[in-house]
């Protein structure tokens, strides 16, 4: 079972169960508004893609337990893994999210919160908790075939199986740079041809290796998805290489 911290997510080499993986986060500008745990990754040279809505996921494979070896260390979502809580680890699943888990060998059901990443391990699809695979039957074989299904969050104070999405996956303050220039008179006269066939534009000022630089950004957005729309509009009409920014 991989372990990485995300409060750090800059991570080249981590111990595992199975040994030492190669893990590396990909943090690009276009990935600069996502959290530590929502940016795609590599493990051993494979990517994932984590998602940013769980609504009708389903799967079917094998589950797999970790207990005592990691028992108190960090998890991906940074919060301390209690091999007595019931939780468990999935590749791309949103952090948080609770997922219905049924072992197809005995019918035994579970639903379990996930709050860390894995496994990586061939076939494997989700990493169960200690106290989870007890409650499945799976501790003694180590593994089992099953199937999950994404079921929501929980309601705070609400009923044990009321769940709801989020509001909003990625709510937020966004906003789309489209230039920088070394010259502020040439990225106003970008953001003055912009603000006539847009609207609007701002010009960031800014150093980058000890000299000036203007940034010049459009609009302004309450979701990464309207963000990223908005991208490929700009990108489309002239703009290749505009990336997403979160304003603070």
């Amino acid at each position: 079972m991989l372990r990485y911290l995300i409060a750090a997510m800059m991570l080249t080499g981590l111990l595992s169960a199975c040994g030492v993986h190669r893990t590396r986060v990909i943090d690009t500008p276009e990935t600069r508004g996502l959290k530590g745990w929502q940016k795609p990754y590599m493990v051993d040279g494979k990517r994932y893609d984590p998602l940013l809505s769980h609504e009708g996921f389903v799967q079917e494979g094998m589950a797999s337990w970790y207990g005592d070896d990691f028992h108190g260390g960090a998890t991906s979502s940074g919060e301390i893994y209690d091999m007595h809580a019931i939780t468990a680890a999935h590749k791309t699943l949103p952090m948080g999210v609770y997922v219905y888990v049924r072992n197809m060998r005995n019918g035994k059901e579970i639903v379990v919160r996930i709050n860390d990443r894995g496994p990586f391990v061939k076939e494997r699809i989700i990493d169960l908790s200690h106290a989870a695979a007890l409650q499945l039957g799976i501790t003694d074989a180590g593994s089992a075939p099953v199937r999950i299904e994404a079921l929501g969050y929980r309601n705070p104070g609400g009923a044990a199986n009321a769940y709801r999405a989020p509001a909003s996956y990625d709510v937020g303050a966004f906003t789309v740079q489209v230039a920088a220039f070394s010259k502020q008179g040439n990225a106003e006269r970008l953001a003055d041809r912009v603000r006539k066939r847009y609207g609007t534009a701002t010009i960031q000022n800014g150093m980058l290796k000890g000299s000036h630089i203007f940034r010049v950004r459009i609009g302004s957005f309450g979701s990464l998805k309207q963000a990223e729309e908005a991208r490929r509009n700009f990108e489309s009409v002239g703009f290749p290489g505009c990336f997403i920014v979160a304003l603070d």
